[in-house]
């Protein structure tokens, strides 16, 4: 992506009743003629400079502050692995590994990684190919031929790595499409963990309702998709769009734009496409995750002004995660107890825990809960749930 700064792009600020087709250079009231076809059109041209249809070719920038970078090679390409640990990592405790969603890298849990340090907690975050410094498909190719598949051969390829490198099973954590591919991972036992944490996760029962939700908040999504010639990044595709879907009311503009500059170019389809229907199993992602009966192994964690991963499909997440632990434990095919959900001490006053999942809102946070202006929320939450793995 370009560089932007808040002096270079007009203001995330959009007066109610217009409609972004995009770029602050042109907007449209929504209750305007038909004559306006033509501010509809400039708007769409400039639209396009927040779109890409070829992959980055500049070098990888500094890894963040703190952290480092590291390459895993696969039959397919080199994968980047952002780490804060360096070249004699902590192995006396129990890693952390990360799964960005859609449209991020390992770039997203930087801050939490940092946070992480601080407490001598090793952590590992994987960029998915086509995202971050990973090698990156054709534009035709990522956007149509890219299939879950291929993403979670790049996942585990790095999960192995880490457990390698650490000398210990993982900590699983992924966030919105990178948790739906955590789920399927465990799902199908390709991978088997101490803990799952998914936060503003794709559902395993399935996403219809997510994008549902989408289409509510943003009812231009279509036609804007329609014009931008099905550009998986349309609806993304302006400040003002960014901040509406990804985040929370007090997530300033200069971060906005900060993380719109760490975006990749182009999506996958079918990713989210091939998790609209349900695609994990409760039983076989339990039946992947060690040490159940000593404490709750999965956490749903969410923001509470997640518009598209919103209260009650949050809330479903957790109770489907329970219903398949009562049933294990019910059928004795897991050795634990299953206790009465309850309240559980934390910002906001909502977190529950019981039957082995953990449910806990980060107040004020949207969809990027980790990157919002509160992240630090999510952090602490997050590592209550690590330390009493």
């Amino acid at each position: 992506m370009v560089d932007m700064d808040q002096a270079a792009v007009p203001s995330l600020k959009v007066p109610r009743r217009v409609l972004i087709l995009e770029n602050g250079s042109g907007t449209t009231p929504r209750h305007a003629p038909t004559c306006c076809c033509s501010l509809q059109l400039v708007a769409y041209t400039a639209s396009l400079s927040w779109l890409y249809w070829t992959a980055p070719t500049d070098e990888p920038p500094a890894a963040p502050k703190g952290l480092t970078r590291y390459w895993v090679e696969t039959p397919s390409g080199r994968i980047e692995v952002l780490s804060n640990q360096g070249a004699n990592p902590n192995t006396s405790k129990t890693p952390i590994f990360f799964i960005h969603g859609g449209m991020g890298s390992a770039w997203v849990w930087s801050e939490y990684m940092q946070y992480f340090a601080k407490h001598d907690i090793p952590c590992y975050a994987v960029s998915l190919r086509g995202h971050g410094n990973s090698w990156h498909p054709s534009y035709f190719r990522m956007v149509y031929l890219t299939t879950r598949r291929s993403l979670t051969d790049d996942a585990v390829a790095a999960i192995k790595w880490v457990q390698e490198r650490q000398g210990s099973e993982v900590m699983l954590v992924g966030h919105s499409s990178g948790g739906g591919l955590s789920q399927s991972i465990l799902s199908a036992g390709q991978a088997h963990v101490k803990g799952l944490a998914l936060l503003g996760a794709v559902p395993g029962f399935g996403s219809y309702g997510v994008y549902a939700n989408w289409a509510m908040f943003d009812p231009w999504f279509a036609v804007r998709m329609l014009f931008h010639g099905w550009h998986p990044n349309s609806p993304l595709s302006h400040p003002f769009l960014v901040k509406q879907a990804f985040f929370g009311d007090q997530m300033p503009e200069s971060a906005v734009l900060r993380f719109q500059k760490h975006a990749n170019r182009y999506e996958s389809f079918l990713w989210p496409i091939s998790m609209m229907r349900p695609f994990s199993s409760a039983a076989n992602v339990i039946s992947s995750i060690a040490g159940w009966g000593s404490s709750e192994r999965i956490m749903v964690l969410a923001g509470t002004q997640d518009k598209m991963m919103t209260h009650h499909i949050m809330s479903n997440l957790a109770a489907f995660y329970r219903k398949g632990f009562e049933e294990l434990v019910s059928g004795k095919k897991l050795d634990a107890k299953v206790e009465a959900v309850k309240p559980l001490d934390g910002e906001g006053g909502d977190d529950d825990q019981g039957s082995g999942v953990r449910l806990a809102w980060v107040p004020g946070a949207g969809h990027h809960l980790q990157n919002d202006a509160m992240w630090e929320v999510g952090a602490k939450k997050l590592r209550d749930f690590y330390e009493q793995l």
